[in-house]
């Protein structure tokens, strides 16, 4: 006797085919389960046992084979108890033997026979529905497949819930989707008084997706002003809500399938791991890079982070995807991020000018801004200087303009971006300037004539690297989408090179207070 059903098994947020087979023999009285299961797999006999235990029901006394199939593919996970046990009830007659065909099962088994909730139902649900199956899943979970699409799913409490409604004696209603929240107000940048090319700053970035470096004393807003950012983004589109989603639901951060269009905004702290900031551990989960995609990453105090686990960084915001590495398996995860970074000028934290200023300067500051490898700094757009905050500023009323009106204009440059993008075939959503590279850079970032001398003083000067010359583009371009300018002109490219901290002679800092 045999049955078969369908299940997934995970690589990265991708849902692979697993198909489990089930088979009651007879022989020594065994229960095995094999096809490269982990210890929690391994484990689903014991829940399994003692659930069908709680139904009333007594495996039979025989040799009970299940095989993972493909077997040469790591499963991991607890979310095999309910295809297993599905499986064994199909073989032992206790639903009918045709009941499986067409679904996918996953979920995990409390030892009374309840479901209990488990991570990844969204990617299960959506690999599910491209099979042309149904997903059984917990109740719990419900919510969170019901976004998948139109696909079937069987949302159930307990084991004996799903034994009844195959044998037709229960139906179990369809789940509706989990709410969609909408992002919720944030802090206002009225709140942060002075600091006026400090959040311009923060508004050019915002409008690109470009990478952001605040660096000043204590108290001067850094943090304050990088908290404000999420405010200036858009929500998250549809695809966009989608793929961060499925990265959540691997996590297990999901709540009752509960999703928000508010953009990921993550912030570790620097005591984080390698494998806690870029994903990887004994089940390769993904990391704060990857939790934060299509979202910001912000590592505040940046040279405390231990200097490997910053250079990890490196591949991530070329790319937009981790690549874990393990001996059994390589994973994929998203990591499309803003990356924004504030640190102090030194250890002590003032540097070598004004009041409480570093005795050591500057041989503190070259050591601790050390710390922070060129290949990473040069990934990093816009380097700004944050001054400490004077007792003028803070006396003054809180300004006219925050975070709506800064907000206006970044949606309408990246409206531009958009409309740019798709005009010269690019997929929708991936037409911000920070990603744009090749010839439709050179096509969009077309210099005029002084501003190609500027840009070419600066590369002569030893401050631009091949990357640098790419990303001065690209930000000069988002300056003048700000601006409304249909070309990039000198000022533009001006602001974009003092930003990068590569001044050739004459060129002095823009004012925009």
């Amino acid at each position: 006797m045999a049955a078969r059903i369908v299940t997934a098994a995970f690589e990265g947020v991708d849902a692979r085919r697993v198909d489990v087979e089930v088979q009651i023999s007879s022989g020594q009285v065994t229960f095995i389960v094999v096809g490269l299961g982990d210890k929690a797999v391994a484990e689903s006999r014991e829940r399994v046992r003692a659930a069908f235990a709680g139904l009333g029901l007594a495996l039979p006394a025989k040799r009970l084979v299940v095989n993972l199939a493909p077997a040469d593919l790591p499963k991991e996970g607890s979310h095999y108890d309910l295809p297993i046990a599905l499986g064994l009830l199909a073989t032992m007659g206790v639903i009918p033997e045709d009941a499986l065909s067409g679904w996918m099962a996953f979920g995990e088994l409390s030892l009374d026979g309840r479901l209990a909730p488990t991570a990844g139902t969204l990617p299960a649900a959506v690999a599910a529905h491209a099979m042309g199956l149904g997903l059984i899943c917990p109740e719990a979970c419900g919510p969170e497949a019901a976004w998948a699409g139109d696909a079937p799913i069987l949302a159930a409490r307990s084991l004996i819930a799903l034994i009844n409604h195959f044998r037709g004696t229960q139906v179990i209603s369809p789940p509706e989707p989990g709410t969609l929240l909408d992002p919720p107000p944030g802090a206002d940048l009225k709140d942060v008084k002075g600091q006026e090319q400090a959040k311009r700053a923060l508004e050019v970035a915002a409008a690109g997706g470009h990478n952001l470096l605040f660096c000043g004393p204590p108290g001067s807003g850094k943090s304050m002003m990088a908290s404000r950012l999420p405010g200036l983004l858009p929500p998250l589109s549809a695809r966009e809500l989608l793929e961060t989603s499925m990265v959540h639901s691997v996590a297990g951060l999901i709540a009752r399938g509960a999703l928000t269009r508010a953009r990921p905004f993550r912030s570790p702290h620097h005591s984080a791991s390698m494998a806690a900031l870029v994903g990887g551990g004994a089940r390769a989960k993904p990391g704060e890079v990857s939790l934060a995609h299509n979202g910001v990453l912000f590592l505040d105090e940046l040279p405390e982070f231990p200097p490997q686990v910053l250079d990890s960084l490196r591949q991530p915001l070329e790319t937009g995807e981790v690549m874990v590495a393990r001996a059994n398996a390589h994973v994929r995860y998203p990591a499309r991020v803003q990356l924004v970074g504030a640190m102090n000028p030194c250890r002590c934290g003032h540097g070598g000018a004004g009041k409480g200023y570093c005795g050591r300067a500057p041989r503190c500051q070259s050591d601790y801004q050390g710390r922070i490898s060129g290949p990473l700094m040069d990934r990093i757009d816009l380097h700004v200087d944050v001054p400490p905050v004077t007792a003028s500023d803070l006396s003054l009323p809180a300004p006219a303009e925050g975070t709506a009106e800064a907000a206006m204009r970044v949606s309408a440059a990246r409206d531009l971006q958009e409309e740019r993008a798709q005009a010269h075939g690019l997929a929708p959503g991936s037409g911000l300037n920070a990603r744009i590279e090749g010839r439709l850079l050179e096509r969009i970032a077309a210099l005029d004539a002084p501003g190609q001398a500027l840009l070419n003083r600066a590369a002569e000067s030893g401050g631009l690297t091949a990357r640098g010359w790419t990303r001065t583009l690209r930000l000069a371009r988002t300056i003048a989408d700000l601006d409304g300018s249909d070309r990039v002109r000198r000022l533009h490219l001006a602001e974009a090179l003092i930003y990068r901290r590569t001044q050739p002679a004459g060129l002095a800092p823009p004012n925009h207070m």
